[in-house]
């Protein structure tokens, strides 16, 4: 019978994967690995993604979001990088790959490259604009100092303003001024100074390396001073040392020192302005006394007393009395006669008031066409009796009067003025002063 050989046990991809990772973790453990960066990416969910590479080798690697947010710098393409992770698999494609979690520049000068990368970024953005520079007090009642309240910078600070002017009130907000923790307790010093009666912040420590003043480089840091209300004044170091703090506060001091003595006047020279000033004011309080003097004086000679006054002024309120009710009488004549004029014309105005007026008028009208008319008859009777009288001088009634006769024909009383107009037998009538005649003619004579 031929030998049955067992069968060797199967695995799939999913776990072979699974296990070599294990063994590449529990193998490995943390490792230091030195390359140059290529095919960086940074996608949206903020993780990082790029291949370390030296002349003959290249390995993936993965650096968390987590991880990269405590980065001081940005890495670059081509950049020599010192990364420290541990190795792994990536079981879904299985690609060996590092885990990064901490990531520095190789070589000498990676926090000053560092430096530089933030200055620039910030710069760009305007955060050292002398535009958006406070001005400082002139003189200060209250500081808030923030350092290590055992550091050599707050003795300094106190040292300088107790010999120049020990009026200032000073409050020390503490912090650690290097390490990590610096950064955080500096940023929570400025917010809560902003929050108590403060008249401006010194911001400082002693010197140190580059290193030791890192926490003054910190992009947290440097945004905070930034948005603050109060001026900020940046005393890092010594004078040689320059860190972001100093650019983007609103004035920088080469020292703790010489912050101290920028914010804080010369004692001796501001007693002795102000005894300058005390002996100008007294000299200028004789010359105003001098001058009250003398016109006291001659106030004093003007015066008059009281009562004689309050008798002028008695006096003046009854002439003004007088004025005043003389005024209200004449007023109220005014008043009256205005009152009656519009009376009379409102009156006036009334339709009985016209009809009566109007009949008034119509009856002096007949009154005068009366005597226009009787006048009219008496004349016109004179001028008829004057016609009359010339008539009666004219009528042959007249002339019958004194026993003359008018003669006319019968038939058609034609009067007869000649005898040669007659005919014998012929009627004829005669009118006398008294009725008439029919006589006949029995004969005519000529002359």
């Amino acid at each position: 019978m031929p030998i049955s050989t067992p069968t060797p046990a199967r695995l799939s991809v999913s776990d072979l994967n699974r296990n070599v990772r294990r063994l590449l973790e529990v193998s490995f453990g943390s490792v230091w690995v030195e390359g140059e960066i290529s095919n960086l990416a940074r996608p949206s969910s903020g993780h990082w993604y790029f291949t370390l590479k030296d002349s003959q080798a290249q390995i993936r690697c993965a650096m968390f979001r987590n991880r990269n947010q405590a980065l001081r710098f940005t890495p670059q393409e081509g950049m020599q990088l010192a990364l420290r992770g541990k190795v792994s698999l990536y079981e879904g494609r299985g690609d060996f790959q590092l885990i990064v979690d901490h990531m520095e520049q190789a070589g000498a000068g990676a926090l000053q490259q560092a430096f530089e990368q933030l200055k620039q970024q910030l710069a760009a953005e305007g955060l050292f604009d002398e535009q958006y520079k406070q001005p400082l007090p002139d003189l200060p009642s209250h500081i808030a100092v923030i350092t290590s309240p055992t550091g050599a910078a707050i003795r300094d600070i106190l040292s300088v303003l107790k010999r120049r002017f020990p009026g200032i009130r000073v409050s020390v907000l503490p912090v650690a001024v290097q390490g990590n923790e610096a950064a955080p307790q500096i940023v929570r010093a400025l917010t809560q100074a902003q929050q108590l009666p403060f008249d401006l912040i010194i911001l400082g420590r002693g010197g140190g390396s580059l290193e030791d003043l890192w926490p003054f480089n910190e992009e947290s840091v440097a945004r905070a001073i930034f948005a603050c209300s109060l001026p900020v004044i940046s005393a890092v170091g010594h004078e040689v040392d320059y860190t972001i703090s100093d650019l983007v506060a609103d004035q920088r001091a080469a020292t703790p020192s010489a912050a101290a003595e920028l914010i804080s006047p010369d004692r001796t020279e501001l007693l002795s302005l102000v005894g300058g000033y005390q002996q100008l004011l007294t000299d200028a309080m004789r010359r105003k006394l001098i001058s009250c003097s003398r016109e006291m004086s001659l106030t004093a000679k003007r015066l008059r007393h009281p009562g004689r006054r309050l008798q002028e002024q008695s006096q003046r309120l009854d002439e003004i009395d007088l004025r005043l009710g003389r005024s209200i009488q004449r007023r109220l004549q005014q008043s009256a006669m205005l009152h009656q004029h519009l009376h009379q014309r409102l009156q006036h105005q009334q339709p009985g008031e016209q009809i009566m007026r109007q009949q008034g008028y119509c009856q002096g009208l007949q009154e005068r066409l009366s005597r226009a008319l009787e006048q009219q008859m008496q004349h016109q009777q004179a001028a008829l009796g004057a016609l009359a009288g010339q008539l009666e001088a004219l009528s042959p009634l007249a002339t019958l009067s004194r026993g003359y006769s008018i003669t006319r024909t019968t038939d058609d009383h034609r009067v007869i003025h000649s005898s040669s107009e007659l005919t014998v037998g012929e009627q004829i009538e005669s009118k006398l002063a008294s009725g008439r005649l029919i006589s006949q003619v029995l004969e005519t004579h000529d002359n």
